[in-house]
């Protein structure tokens, strides 16, 4: 691992944290604008300037433990060892029984994270937000791609625990396997969650948020902009809505600072992780 700036109220004490937040900066499959690499690290550098309490959930990280592990040492242009090593740490942090929060990077990194999961908790579900479908069956050829990680997840875990939420963009394969394989809402994020919770309940849950399932007013920070998302705040009341079901994992990925010199998708996306942390880390 790779220390650096820690995000903020994070503790160094490991074994006494419930939660776990780690980097991955890698963009490797970048399909249009390349940095994400950059996302973990500005993420954290920001998180300084928002309130560790949040009036949303009455709660204040400074109430709940948790650190932050630093970033995995990627390795530059290898994919299959990045994500083994990716899959290591999330291996450890999920034996020690603590609930890993991470960071990206581009959104393949989530693929060794959830599978990790689900090989820990059988039956995962998990929740994906973001404006692409992801669902590709190849990219310019490559199987493993950020094109293509939630059909390598389906692969995995089964369509049908695969919920997508805020979906405006993809092919039309992509859209018909979607509407055969998975549970898909398309433009929809909050209303369709709310509606899927009761089917939820009491399943360990894996939720992965791709920054662009924001509209570009609010997150322009990103590689593949796509007009027509949701507002922040929605996503933050989404978030807030994970209180109640059995979360084991989180990501947010897709961040790239460089094309944001306002700062505020790194600091939505701060915003984000802490109101993850604060609905589930009890």
């Amino acid at each position: 691992m790779e220390p650096g700036i820690p995000f903020m109220a994070s503790r160094g004490d490991y074994e006494g944290s419930r939660a776990a937040i780690f980097g991955v900066p890698m963009d490797f499959t970048t399909s249009f604008r390349p940095g994400t690499r950059h996302g973990p690290q500005r993420i954290r550098q920001v998180s300084v300037g928002i309130e560790e309490y949040s009036l949303h959930q009455d709660r204040d990280l400074r109430e709940i433990t948790f650190c932050d592990l630093g970033d995995v040492a990627v390795a530059y242009g290898n994919v299959p060892v990045t994500l083994s090593r990716v899959q290591a740490v999330a291996d450890g942090v999920l034996a020690d029984d603590k609930l890993p929060v991470v960071l990206g990077g581009e959104h393949l990194i989530s693929l060794p994270v959830i599978g990790a999961a689900q090989a820990r908790y059988p039956g995962l579900a998990v929740l994906h937000f973001d404006a692409h479908a992801d669902l590709r069956d190849d990219y310019l050829g490559e199987a493993h791609s950020h094109a293509t990680v939630m059909r390598r997840v389906a692969d995995r875990i089964g369509g049908r625990n695969l919920y997508q939420y805020g979906i405006r963009s993809g092919s039309r394969d992509e859209r018909e396997y979607a509407e055969r394989h998975t549970n898909f809402h398309p433009y929809e994020v909050l209303p369709a969650l709310e509606r899927d919770l009761p089917a939820l309940e009491g399943r360990p849950v894996y939720v992965s948020v791709d920054i662009d399932v924001l509209d570009p007013a609010y997150a322009p920070g990103t590689g593949t902009p796509e007009p027509g998302g949701v507002s922040s705040r929605e996503l933050l009341l989404a978030v807030e809505k994970l209180a109640g079901l059995q979360v084991v994992g989180f990501d947010l990925v897709e961040v790239s600072p460089g094309y944001d010199p306002s700062e505020r998708t790194a600091v939505a996306a701060a915003a984000v992780i802490r109101e993850a942390l604060l609905a589930v880390v009890k």
